[in-house]
């Protein structure tokens, strides 16, 4: 009432949402994340813009994407990532670690450690 705002909650938008992985899909994912990664000589901004996107869309393909090609293989190269690299990676990284634990059924550390074989990481993101 103070600020004159409106809030508004989304009601009854199930339908936006999409069904879990199943493991095949999982599993495709996996192999996404252990390809090359494929950075386009694009201006950062462009590219942020890009990844975000392909975040938000929520395909597991799109996030295993943004998680490989913004991944440098350990935490002492975090150091090199801007700001904005960095919260893009993790916000990819926590979305497909989140989904490939409920499809996988495994603990937390479980699903960390294969994310991170597959990305050839030494350490996941704090």
């Amino acid at each position: 009432e103070k600020d004159k705002a409106v809030g508004l909650l989304p009601i009854n938008k199930q339908s936006h949402l999409r069904p879990l992985s199943s493991i095949n899909q999982i599993n495709k994912a996996i192999s996404i994340l252990k390809g090359k990664p494929k950075v386009k000589k694009t201006m950062w901004s462009r590219r942020a813009q890009e990844y975000e996107q392909k975040i938000i869309s929520g395909k597991i393909y799109d996030l295993a994407e943004v998680v490989r090609d913004l991944n440098k293989g350990n935490d002492s190269s975090l150091v090199d990532q801007s700001y904005s690299e960095r919260q893009l990676l993790e916000k990819a990284y926590d979305r497909i670690l989140n989904e490939f634990q409920i499809v996988l059924g495994i603990s937390h550390e479980q699903t960390q450690k294969k994310l991170d074989k597959a990305l050839k990481r030494t350490q996941a993101p704090e």
